[in-house]
């Protein structure tokens, strides 16, 4: 099992940008893709960036491509969520999440951290 601790939320105006972190431990990251996906309220939760941590592979929602970069940092088993031009539909909490295979689908993930709420003030 891997253990995820997310940190970085806040408010911040429309337009502006977040940084969202994810220290990860508990076993080897190498075979593993790590995710964010968020959930707004009254709403399900989505899916919305990936990494292959051995490759780097990326992969986003087509709601934040362009806006979100994700990366890791092997050094301090940590992955970030960059997010620039934020818009309030971006506005939900936001958490990190670990899977043993490569997926887009919030419910295929299989370790999640307690999540870090994003708000984006208009």
């Amino acid at each position: 099992q891997v253990r995820l601790i997310e940190s970085g939320g806040g408010l911040v105006q429309a337009g502006g940008s977040l940084r969202l972190s994810c220290a990860a431990s508990g076993q080897t990251l190498t075979s593993l893709n790590i995710g964010w996906c968020r959930q707004a309220p009254g709403k399900e939760r989505e899916f919305v960036a990936a990494i292959m941590w051995r490759d780097a592979f990326t992969y986003y929602a087509d709601s934040v491509k362009g806006r979100f970069t994700i990366s890791r940092d092997n050094a301090k088993n940590t992955i970030y969520l960059e997010m620039s031009s934020l818009k309030p539909d971006d506005t939900a909490t936001y958490y990190c999440a670990a899977a043993r295979h490569f997926t887009t689908f919030a419910d295929s993930y299989d370790d999640w951290g307690q999540g870090t709420q994003v708000t984006v003030s208009s």
